[in-house]
């Protein structure tokens, strides 16, 4: 079975049209989302790397290292770098709780179209209000699955930030 590119996209508008307008934002924020994890994720394979070693390098340099000086700057060094470390990670969860909330929405005014159709027809027609139902459970599985997916690159990116964090706390130590 071959699918040509313009029977996707029909496959796709046809899909979020039968999910209203909600489904749209939910997408948009799926996007967001996403593109966000994938940021942290290439940061952490690239520029973090290169961010601690600077930091180690720079604190390795210091003659001095048990004063309580020593022990604010090691301090401030530690904050400076977990705070790039853990950039846009309260989005990426607040983004993640949005999805259903979202997706609660497309179900309420998935319903209030039912209600729409059974105060217009008195409950005669029932394919308009399969179509109400239709536009009422189509967001909210889709601010489901939105969701469950931010939850688990959510975790791993949050799960490889406490990691290098602690890494970097490691290898400031206070020897000399």
């Amino acid at each position: 079975m071959s699918w040509s590119l313009s029977e996707a996209l029909e496959t796709v508008q046809t899909f979020v049209a039968s999910g209203g307008p909600v489904l749209l934002a939910i997408a948009v924020l799926t996007f967001v989302l996403w593109t966000l994890i994938f940021e942290r994720l290439w940061f952490y394979r690239s520029g973090l790397r290169s961010m601690v070693k600077r930091t180690v390098s720079t604190w390795d340099a210091r003659s001095e290292r048990k004063s309580w000086n020593a022990h604010q700057i090691r301090t401030a060094m530690v904050s400076q770098v977990t705070s790039s470390i853990r950039a846009n990670l309260d989005l990426i969860g607040t983004i993640t709780a949005l999805c259903p909330l979202f997706g609660l929405l497309g179900t309420v005014s998935g319903m209030i179209e039912v209600f729409n159709v059974l105060a217009t027809t008195g409950g005669a027609d029932a394919k308009s209000m399969a179509g109400g139902v239709k536009q009422a459970t189509i967001p909210t599985m889709a601010g489901m699955v939105a969701a469950i997916s931010g939850v688990f690159g959510g975790t791993v990116v949050n799960q490889i930030a406490d990691r290098e964090a602690q890494l970097l706390e490691d290898h400031l130590t206070m020897d000399h």
